[in-house]
């Protein structure tokens, strides 16, 4: 399997690392917390460990870390504007639960 991008996550990227003037690409890993265990974490990085995957959408570079790998793989990343706001949306086909708050997720 592989972490996608939609073209609107791209296009978001894309012009982020523009205007930052450095960087390959966004980690997305997960993280322990809120009340159903796990919370994406999303930043956008300049280097690449050796031991991280590297999945390559639209020309955007998403790595992954091995331990979060398994919760995450299979996510598509979608760049969303809804009302006021506006963020990243994951549609992980791990998911099995998410809290009410949209906070954390469980697989």
């Amino acid at each position: 399997m592989a972490v996608t991008l939609t073209e609107s996550a791209a296009r978001h990227v894309t012009r982020y690392l523009s205007r930052r003037g450095k960087g390959m690409g966004v980690r997305l890993g997960v993280k322990t917390t809120g009340c159903s265990g796990l919370a994406y974490q999303l930043e956008y990085v300049d280097d690449v460990s050796a031991e991280d995957t590297v999945f390559e959408d639209q020309g955007v570079k998403v790595i992954v870390d091995p331990k979060s790998l398994a919760y995450i793989d299979g996510t598509q990343l979608d760049f969303v504007r809804e009302g006021l706001n506006e963020g990243f949306k994951f549609s992980n086909p791990n998911e099995r639960d998410r809290c009410g708050c949209g906070e954390s997720f469980r697989v």
